[in-house]
């Protein structure tokens, strides 16, 4: 099976040679030309994804682990959302397959911008599926290479967002799906890394039991087992403490997009349109101020209890009966 790095216009997997494989399904951030006019200005500055988790994880290819990570972002469409568009968690506000919110609850397309039921076939067939084919891949190829796998699926948020969830979230968010995503001693040596440090805040299966990624994957009967991370963005960006209300009101709209062309079966990827991220604090007119952007000290804090959750993923075995 295939063991190359795989660079395509929609991701890109690294191998490891261990059973551990990371993946950072929210970490990209173009949006394809085609698609542009129908987002709001605000939108295209993608403030909604994982910023930076790839120098935060930068160390999980030296601990032999293997990395996946997307190129575009969760705006265009949400890899960590089932096929069928089911919400994650019923009963609370939750962001679709292609979501149509900011965190923060306003509407990220233009009026009357929204893709329908095409479009959004077009984006599970073009971004989605690829994405996931190759997450199985790898996971397959693990089992049969060390006769289980194990996957880390990583995210970071804001702490507060009450479009989302009430009061603040814990600084490390550790998701089994409520322990059924992976054997039951992996969940407690996981739990065991977090209890035994005090510098961060913590929680085991709390608001973030697990997305789409952790949940499917996770088939300890089938020798994966899976866990999810969601981390404060504060933990390692130096910005991440502003509030969700400020990056709202960091925004200065401009005029809308004259007659933006509605989503249809026509809109399509340009792989050679550039990287549509705006530099810093915001770039352009109408631009985000205040940007998070990673924090080399804060990270140096939370990297050791990073690294030692990933030495437990990379070292552990599954028991006989596990």
């Amino acid at each position: 099976m295939n063991t190359t790095d795989t660079l395509t216009d929609t991701f890109t997997l690294l191998p490891g040679r261990t059973p551990l494989l990371v993946s950072l399904p929210h970490i990209g951030t173009f949006i394809p030309e085609a698609l542009r006019p129908a987002y709001t200005e605000r939108a295209l500055a993608v403030e909604d994804t994982d910023w930076h988790l790839d120098a935060l994880y930068d160390f999980a290819r030296e601990m032999g682990a293997g990395l996946l990570m997307p190129r575009c972002s969760r705006y265009v469409i949400d890899l960590n959302r089932p096929p069928e568009n089911t919400p994650m968690y019923p009963g609370a506000n939750n962001t679709e397959l292609c979501p149509t919110r900011f965190f923060t609850g306003e509407p990220i397309y233009r009026d009357g911008c929204a893709p329908g039921a095409v479009e959004i076939d077009h984006r599970r067939a073009t971004y989605w599926q690829p994405y996931h084919d190759a997450l199985a891949a790898e996971l397959a190829r693990l089992r049969a290479a060390h006769g289980h796998a194990v996957l880390f699926d990583g995210h970071s948020i804001q702490a507060e967002l009450p479009w989302l969830f009430e009061g603040r979230l814990p600084d490390l968010n550790l998701g089994t799906a409520s322990g059924t995503s992976c054997a039951p001693s992996l969940r407690a040596a996981l739990s065991g890394v977090l209890a035994d440090q005090s510098a961060f805040s913590q929680v085991v299966d709390g608001r973030f039991k697990g997305g789409y990624i952790t949940r499917r994957y996770g088939q300890p009967a089938e020798r994966v087992h899976a866990v999810q991370l969601e981390m404060g963005w504060h933990c390692y960006m130096e910005d991440g403490l502003v509030s969700c209300q400020a990056l709202v009101d960091g925004w200065r709209e401009p005029s809308p997009h004259p007659n933006p062309p509605p989503l249809g079966e026509g809109a399509r990827q340009d792989p050679d349109a550039p990287d549509l991220l705006p530099p810093a604090g915001g770039g352009r007119e109408g631009g985000l101020r205040g940007q998070p952007t990673f924090d080399p000290a804060r990270a140096a804090r939370v990297q050791p209890v990073l690294r030692a959750l990933l030495q437990t993923l990379r070292d552990w075995t599954p028991g006989a009966t596990e």
